[in-house]
């Protein structure tokens, strides 16, 4: 499967991100595939969330009713103050709204805001089926396990539901239209003997997977990435999907510099390669592609994107599917 496009939380440069607007959107602009993070509420539902702290995406913070709920937690190693899904019943959830992320780079998006409940993986899964049947083409997800060690030691394990889920919905086979993401190592090696699905082993290209810190592991992102650790990932995964600058890094004044060798070792290791993520706004693109204009503005993410599909890489994600679209095309 060559140059998949994948909508990256669905189409998040033109509608907030998680929402089945946002999805939905993405599927009608051409593509069929979405990204779809999943994290567990306190009564055992997963829902679509980029980050179990829901503050910067919601409205959580104008409703004194759950004032009270605002904690501080550390996560993989990162200590963080706001409201989180595993504090919250799916219906509590239901009562908030999605908002903007990033509402100074995608200012257009606030006026969305309130607009879409937060949705479960349920209710992407039959957008997808109801969407596909009126497109007439096969629509997947990419769901994404996040944070998985720390779930699992608060005792509300992420994969034990996704499985549950995937079995409910007929779409535990080898030829259902699901990839699994994780970036840690140890579930995605787990889910491998679960699930039937493919798997997709998510890198960085700074620090190391929080189950191998849990652990004492001292592998890095950089260990998996090398030759060695590339063939011990085919032996649970099908895909990896690298940080970008993993692929082609960037200098020191910030320009796209010369490509590494990470597509072609990953492919002599049976692996397909989809990076992450490509975006237009000029604060996401390379020095030399950005316009002289503010960072909110679209730069030459064409020629960026055309840039990595030299390398040769199967696929990536995208947060304007659209342009991704029109990339491929061109190449």
């Amino acid at each position: 499967m060559r140059n998949v496009i994948v909508g990256h939380r669905g189409a998040p440069g033109y509608r907030p991100e998680h929402t089945l607007a946002s999805y939905e959107l993405a599927y009608r602009q051409g593509v069929s595939w979405v990204d779809v993070d999943l994290v567990p509420t306190k009564d055992g539902h997963l829902v679509a969330r980029h980050e179990n702290e829901i503050g910067g995406t919601t409205d959580v913070a104008r409703h004194p009713e759950f004032g009270a709920r605002r904690t501080t937690k550390v996560v993989d190693g990162v200590s963080l103050t706001g409201w989180f899904t595993e504090d919250f019943t799916l219906a509590e959830l239901k009562t908030l709204r999605a908002t903007e992320r990033i509402p100074d780079l995608r200012p257009h998006n606030t006026r969305y805001d309130g607009r879409w409940q937060i949705a479960t993986y349920q209710e992407v899964l039959e957008l997808t089926r109801r969407l596909g049947r009126e497109l007439h083409r096969t629509l997947g997800t990419y769901p994404e396990v996040k944070h998985s060690t720390y779930f699992a030691s608060i005792g509300n394990p992420t994969e034990p539901k996704l499985v549950d889920v995937l079995n409910r919905n007929g779409l535990n086979r080898r030829d259902a239209p699901v990839v699994i993401q994780s970036f840690e190592v140890s579930n995605l090696e787990a889910l491998s003997e679960q699930v039937r699905v493919p798997l997709l082993q998510l890198t960085s290209a700074t620090g190391a997977p929080a189950d191998f810190v849990a652990k004492g592991d001292k592998r890095t992102y950089a260990d998996l990435v090398t030759a060695a650790g590339l063939k011990e990932i085919s032996t649970y995964a099908d895909y990896l999907g690298p940080e970008k600058n993993q692929i082609i890094p960037r200098d020191g004044a910030g320009n796209l510099a010369t490509p590494t060798p990470l597509v072609r070792d990953a492919h002599d290791a049976g692996l397909k390669v989809a990076p992450y993520t490509f975006r237009n706004e000029n604060g996401f693109l390379p020095a030399n592609l950005r316009s002289p204009a503010d960072p909110a503005e679209w730069g030459e993410v064409l020629a960026e994107e055309s840039a990595f599909l030299a390398t040769g890489i199967d696929g990536f994600f995208a947060d304007q599917p659209d342009t991704a679209l029109l990339a491929v095309m061109d190449s």
